[in-house]
């Protein structure tokens, strides 16, 4: 009876409840059905075959809920920095690294599902074998995400969880296995983002003229991811005003062209996940998160000019 039970809820999560999930835009939701409902569902894999996709994807949600706990405290943590309270700045920090533990943990158990169900990812051929519809494409490359954030989240939390320091590298080398067009120009900007983090790309390869190009095309797809790999990088080099740039930039297109409606959760969680990071900069600046509808507007911005009329006009 287990068995069958276990066979019929894989069934019923790939062909339903991520489709379905992927078409909301409710990303919290989402990120709390995972913590919840996580150890059930993979529990199935003691009296049936180990729900090996699945828990790509719940454990990358899973994930993503501890770092959005981490990005809270560390915000709390530039509040106190920036009204001079080093104690509660500590305190934050510390807050702030137990969530980004948590976080590395559960992205790194997303990248053991990954190899478990198609093979050692980028130390081997593409797995075309497993990629029977769309929907396994998009977890291989979920999964290929988990990995590089579980590097990342490991980095904020301060502290050496025996992540492998290879995952970069080899989620560049695996994201060639996908169809740049087809997946909104991700598989790219993986790529561009590892050779820029890791200053580790082909001779005479620059990698933002890569990311923008990736843009382009997630732009013209209606989901918006390479906007957050593209921001990554270029964070990391240190280079603010393409930070801004690109916050702007997502801004502008989420005002004038849809979402595409099948893809809903990941283009909110590129819209989430730049604004965490406009609420840093904002926070480092003025002791506050970014102002509501404020994502791709800054603190020093220069304020639009009003027309002037005339009051003998109005009399």
């Amino acid at each position: 009876m287990y068995r069958n039970t276990g066979n019929v809820m894989q069934g019923l999560s790939k062909k339903h409840t991520t489709p379905y999930l992927l078409q909301q835009s409710d990303v919290a939701m989402s990120c709390a059905m995972a913590e919840a409902t996580a150890p059930l569902m993979l529990s199935f894999g003691r009296v049936t075959d180990a729900p090996d996709q699945l828990g790509v994807m719940m454990k990358l949600s899973a994930g993503g809920c501890a770092e959005e706990r981490a990005r809270e405290a560390e915000l709390a943590y530039h509040r106190h920095l920036y009204y001079q309270r080093p104690g509660e700045a500590r305190d934050a920090r510390y807050a702030a690294q137990e969530q980004y533990r948590l976080a590395a943990t559960r992205y790194h158990e997303a990248w053991q599902h990954l190899n478990a169900y198609y093979g050692p990812v980028g130390d081997q051929d593409c797995p075309t074998e497993l990629f029977q519809e769309e929907l396994d494409e998009f977890i291989y490359m979920s999964g290929l995400l988990a990995g590089m954030q579980a590097m990342n989240s490991q980095m904020q939390a301060g502290v050496q969880l025996g992540i492998p320091g290879n995952i970069a590298g080899r989620s560049a080398r695996a994201a060639e296995c996908l169809d740049d067009n087809q997946w909104w120009g991700v598989p790219g900007a993986i790529r561009a983002t590892v050779w820029s983090l890791l200053s580790s790309g082909p001779e005479g390869v620059k990698p933002f003229s890569l990311l923008e190009t990736a843009d382009r095309k997630g732009e013209a797809a209606g989901v918006r991811l390479s906007h957050v790999l593209h921001a990554m990088a270029a964070d990391n080099a240190d280079d603010q005003e393409r930070v801004r740039e690109v916050l702007r930039r997502h801004r502008e297109v989420g005002q004038n062209s849809p979402a595409n409606p099948d893809w809903l959760m990941v283009d909110s969680t590129a819209t989430l996940t730049l604004m965490a990071l406009s609420h840093r900069l904002w926070t480092e600046a003025t002791g506050h998160r970014t102002p509501t509808g404020g994502l791709g507007t800054f603190w020093d911005d220069e304020a639009p000019q009003r027309e002037e009329i005339p009051l003998d006009e109005l009399m």
